[in-house]
């Protein structure tokens, strides 16, 4: 529960340091005293948004800090402990905001986003603003009560869980299926390439042998010529050739070496040349032997040269490139047949995606027709307390399957016969101001019973309500305090004397500057201020008396 709250330099406050206890805690003061300050100044610790008005004119900077028990709040303690800001069994929230607009928030001393301030706010209060009945008339506020009312977290969740999945599978399938007519297409082409590629099959490194032995074969003529001249002139030329005039020198060497022994070396080197000069020969006459000349193998070798060149101009390729050309064709050609597996396969997810999000959306509708049906009985109940004696309430909760939200396929619509006789219709066409406020304040009382929020707030929520009806809303807040912290902002007598506690909150203008200020109220000064209420500023015995009854009340 809040167990205190700080406020330094905000709006109009200069400080204010309010400790709250359990229970019904009331809060009055004059119109335009700035009752809600305290409340809107809160709202910056629970990550509402802040600007440069929240300062007080002069200030550097506004600064706001709540104390919370944590004693019977294990939601809030867990998600403590799962983002690590835990502190025993308090939790402070603090938010700065500067005069220039800049604002930090904090938790138990660590800065925090203001997303988080957020997060753990909605786990600590609940604020029902003097508006709140006008959003009944929306059919999502409608679901939110209900869901609230009935526990629906996990069915929810769930519900929720195979929505996004089921979007997030008809998004990739719709994406998949808008290009199909371009990958079939694209496909066409392909298959037409890669078999044409496949029937000319050329090797990896086949366009270089190609071109080598279409040389080779080009140049066979010339070949013939050089080669018979340079076996001429290695060994078959009977007149001069390298290998006899290479033994005639070695003969004149080793004559040589007989008489000096330094030339061995020499000898050894002329040695090596004609072993080099033999084995060349061997190597051409080799060659020679085996020099074709097959013009039906050359055109055969032309031809697949040409086709080659061809498919590479075809193709937009270097001719040497082509091959790798052709297996890249080939990769993408079976990525493309992949994408049809995963065109089935997503149709698949979708319709599993579908049926699981049907039967959740089914379970959780079930679960609001039953929960309605209760919620029904009580908000009739309520609403006849507050002094409509003869009404009637009813949720209508409509499941449509073709429907499909993260949040059901249900709509919601709260219907109200206000007297004997008239038939059901929607709020909004049948409820007054006065009623939609009275009914509205009804359903808030039973579905906050519901929630696990450890303070409750009610701000100004009585509007349009008076006289026995106020004594009744006193009651019905009374009692929930029981069970709940409650915090109250009201003008109603009756409602202010329902409070364990009251607080009250003045204006005052000092040289110019305006203060608000924020005190406990004693029993004799809670008497004074609910006469204050009850009569208006002239305070007399019988308003002092009527103020006494509705504090023993």
């Amino acid at each position: 529960m809040l167990c205190q709250l700080s406020v330094t330099n905000y709006a109009i406050v200069r400080f204010l340091e309010l400790d709250f206890s359990a229970g019904m805690t009331t809060i009055t003061g004059e119109t335009g005293a700035g009752k809600s300050i305290a409340i809107d100044a809160l709202g910056l610790c629970l990550g509402n948004r802040a600007d440069t008005a929240s300062v007080r004119p002069g200030a550097d900077k506004a600064e706001v800090s709540a104390r919370f028990s944590l004693a019977d709040v294990p939601l809030a303690k867990r998600w403590l402990e799962d983002n690590d800001l835990e502190l025993d069994n308090e939790c402070i929230l603090r938010r700065t905001v500067t005069a220039d607009g800049r604002s930090r928030g904090y938790i138990n001393g660590n800065p925090v986003p203001v997303a988080q301030l957020k997060l753990l706010g909605a786990l600590l209060i609940g604020i029902h603003g003097q508006h709140a009945h006008h959003a009944l008339l929306r059919s999502d506020q409608q679901l939110q009560l209900l869901d609230s009312y009935a526990g629906h977290n996990l069915l929810i969740e769930a519900a929720a869980k195979s929505y996004h999945n089921l979007r997030h599978a008809q998004q990739q399938l719709a994406e998949l299926a808008q290009s199909a007519q371009e990958r079939h297409a694209r496909r066409q082409l392909l298959s037409y390439q890669v078999e044409e590629l496949n029937d000319f099959a050329l090797g990896e490194h086949e366009y270089s042998e190609l071109e080598n032995e279409h040389k080779r074969l080009a140049n066979s003529t010339a070949l013939a010529e050089n080669l018979q001249a340079s076996l001429m002139l290695l060994s078959d030329d009977d007149d001069a050739n390298l290998e006899s005039m290479l033994n005639k020198v070695l003969g004149i060497t080793e004559e040589l070496v007989s008489y000096d022994d330094t030339l061995g070396s020499v000898n050894n080197m002329l040695n090596e040349a004609l072993i080099q000069v033999q084995e060349s020969r061997s190597e051409l006459q080799h060659y020679a032997d085996n020099l074709e000349m097959d013009p039906e193998y050359f055109a055969e070798l032309e031809s697949r040269l040409s086709k080659a060149m061809q498919l590479s101009r075809k193709h937009h390729v270097a001719p040497e490139e082509l091959y790798q050309h052709h297996q890249s064709l080939v990769v993408e050609l079976t990525s493309l047949d992949s994408n049809d597996e995963l065109l089935e396969q997503l149709q698949a997810e979708v319709g599993l995606y579908l049926a699981q999000y049907q039967q959740a959306a089914q379970k959780l509708s079930s679960s609001r027709q039953r929960h309605a049906k209760a919620l029904d009985k009580l908000v009739t109940e309520s609403i006849r307390e507050l002094n409509m004696p003869k009404a009637k309430f009813t949720i209508e909760v409509n499941f449509d399957a073709e429907v499909v939200s993260s949040h059901g396929s249900d709509a919601l619509d709260f219907k109200v016969s206000t007297n004997p006789g008239l038939p059901l219709d929607s709020l909004s066409k049948v409820a007054s101001g006065g009623e939609l406020s009275r009914i509205g304040l009804g359903i808030q009382v039973i579905t906050s019973q519901k929630v696990a929020t450890p303070t409750l707030i009610f701000d100004e929520v009585d509007v349009g309500i008076s006289g026995p009806t106020a004594a009744v809303v006193g009651r019905m807040l009374r009692q929930l305090g029981s069970s709940t912290q409650v915090i109250c902002v009201t003008h109603l007598p009756q409602v202010a004397g329902s409070g364990h506690q009251q607080m009250f909150v003045a204006k005052q203008s000092k040289a110019g500057m305006t203060e608000t200020s924020m005190v406990p109220l004693s029993r004799e000064q809670r008497i004074e201020e609910l006469a204050r209420l009850l009569g208006g500023d002239t305070i007399t015995s019988n308003t002092l008396a009527n103020a006494r009854e509705l504090l023993a009340e």
